[in-house]
C-alpha cells in the first residue's frame, strides 16, 4: 500500500488582483487543497493587448505553475480565457484548465425585462468564446455591452469605492438602467471587488452575477473526474506569486482576502519566460 496522498495544487493566473476572486470562491469550497496564485502584474492590464502577445504570456504562466507543482490550472482571467484557453488546451493536452466564460447563460435565464448589462474587456467582448456564449444562450435577449475603461486600473490601485470607480460605473450603467436591464454580468474577474458601489448604483431590483463560485464548483468537479480530490477536514497553504512589485501586491492581498492572504514571492520576465525573483 502506498504512504499518504498529498492533495493536488490548484494553480490560478490573472493579469492582477482580479482573480482574487475567483480564488477566494475556490478556497471557500476546497480549502483542502493547495493553491498557487500567479499576478503578472508586469502586464496588468491585458485587456488592451493582443491576443497573441497575451497567449504568450498565458502558456508562460502555465509551464512557471505546473513547474511549481500545479496539477490543475484555472485561467482565473476572462481576457486570457478568451485569448489562449483553447490554445493552453491544445499545447498542455494531459492539463486540466479550468476558464472563465461571461455568465451570460444564467443571465439569460434569469432576466424577466429580457435586458442584461454585460460589464468585460474589449478583448473579451471580441472573443470567439464570448460570440459562442452570445449565439448559443441570448438570442433571444437583448445585451448591453461596456468595456468600463480605467476600472481594472482603479481596482489594481486599490480604489474600490471612491469618485473615480463610482464615475466609471456610473457612466456605464446609468444609461443601461435607462434601457431596463434587471441583470449584470461581471465579465472580468476583478469587477467583483465592486459589487457593493455596483449593487449602490443599480439597486436592489437588478441582480448582479458574479462568475466566481461557478468556477469554484468547475474546479470541483475536474478534481473529482480525475480522482483528485482530497477528503475535507485540513486547510492547505496558498502561495503567492507576482511579477509586479511585491510589497504593494501584499497589501492587495491582505486587503482584497484577509485571513487567507499569506507571503509573496517575486517572479520576473525573462525571455518570454517567468523565473524566481528575490523575495
Amino acid at each position: 500500500m502506498g504512504g499518504k496522498v498529498e492533495p493536488a495544487c490548484i494553480g490560478v493566473f490573472d493579469s492582477g488582483v482580479g482573480g482574487l476572486s475567483v480564488l477566494r470562491a475556490i478556497r471557500a469550497l476546497l480549502p483542502q487543497h493547495p493553491v498557487l496564485y500567479m499576478a503578472d502584474q508586469a502586464h496588468v492590464p491585458y485587456g488592451p493587448r493582443s491576443l497573441e502577445e497575451v497567449r504568450g504570456f498565458a502558456e508562460a504562466i502555465t509551464r512557471f505553475l505546473l513547474a511549481e507543482g500545479a496539477r490543475v490550472i484555472v485561467v482565473a482571467c476572462n481576457t486570457a480565457s478568451a485569448a489562449a484557453l483553447h490554445y493552453l488546451r491544445g499545447t498542455f493536452p494531459d492539463v486540466p484548465f479550468v476558464g472563465m466564460e461571461p455568465a451570460v447563460k444564467p443571465a439569460a435565464e434569469q432576466t424577466h425585462s429580457g435586458r442584461v448589462g454585460v460589464l468585460a474587456t474589449r478583448a473579451t467582448f471580441q472573443g470567439a468564446l464570448y460570440a459562442s456564449v452570445v449565439e448559443r444562450f441570448a438570442r433571444h435577449v437583448r445585451l448591453y455591452q461596456d468595456t468600463c475603461p480605467g476600472l481594472v486600473e482603479s481596482i489594481e490601485a486599490g480604489d474600490l469605492d471612491g469618485e473615480t470607480p463610482r464615475s466609471i460605473l456610473e457612466r456605464t450603467l446609468k444609461p443601461m438602467l435607462a434601457e431596463g436591464i434587471d441583470t449584470v454580468v461581471l465579465g472580468c474577474t476583478h469587477y467583483p471587488f465592486v459589487i457593493p458601489l455596483i449593487q449602490e448604483i443599480v439597486g436592489p431590483g437588478v441582480r448582479v452575477i458574479d462568475p466566481a463560485p461557478a468556477v469554484a464548483r468547475q474546479t470541483q468537479r475536474v478534481l473529482e473526474i480525475r480522482g483528485w480530490l482530497a477528503p475535507e477536514g485540513c486547510r492547505a497553504d496558498v502561495r503567492f506569486f507576482t511579477s509586479g512589485e511585491v510589497g504593494r501586491f501584499q497589501v492587495q492581498v491582505q486587503r482584497l482576502l484577509g485571513s487567507e492572504g499569506g507571503e509573496v514571492e517575486s517572479v520576473i520576465w525573462e525571455q518570454g519566460e517567468l523565473r524566481r525573483g528575490l523575495r
